[in-house]
């Protein structure tokens, strides 16, 4: 039997350089980065301001919250973002790669936090997914919908998938 693609050396060599270029485009330029931390201090010093008028407790419990939130959830949290917005994959293949020995490694508690605080559009995941496999494969619907809903494959809901076939152009 022929091994899916997902298997495939290849495939693995094009979705690190794919990881690392997205990682390495993020913040490169010091401009940027100096422009957005100062808007990021004046928001911040606008926020204090109110909060100082108003009650500050919920603030205080706020930040007190995050930074009880070990530094591996953080971890786990932000790569499933970078899978979700790089990759387009879904929610359980995101999961299953935060978890995998043969992938990020994190405990599932950790990939748990992730996948309970990650915002992601699914569907629109499952669209750019079922567009990629119709625009370089030239798959038939009834193809990608199977491939997008495989536990060997995408791990996309039915529902995903559904939205994704009908909204391919």
């Amino acid at each position: 039997m022929k091994k899916p693609f997902y298997k495939k050396w290849w495939f693995w060599v094009i979705i690190v350089i794919l990881v690392i270029g997205a990682l390495g485009s993020k913040n490169n330029d010091p401009a940027k980065t100096a422009t957005t931390d100062s808007k990021t201090t004046d928001t911040k010093e606008v926020t204090t301001t109110v909060n100082v008028d108003k009650k500050e407790e919920p603030k205080v419990k706020a930040e007190a919250k995050e930074e009880s939130v070990p530094r591996e959830y953080k971890a786990a949290l932000k790569k499933a973002e970078d899978y979700a917005e790089v990759m387009n994959m879904s929610k359980a293949g995101i999961y299953d790669q935060l978890t995998s020995e043969n992938g990020e490694n994190f405990n599932k508690k950790a990939a748990q936090y992730a996948m309970d605080n990650i915002v992601a559009d699914w569907k629109g995941n499952a669209l750019k997914k079922a567009q990629s496999y119709a625009e370089t494969m030239n798959m038939s619907d009834s193809a990608i919908y199977d491939q997008l809903i495989s536990e060997h494959g995408e791990k996309f809901t039915k529902e995903e998938a559904k939205y994704a076939i009908a909204n391919l152009k």
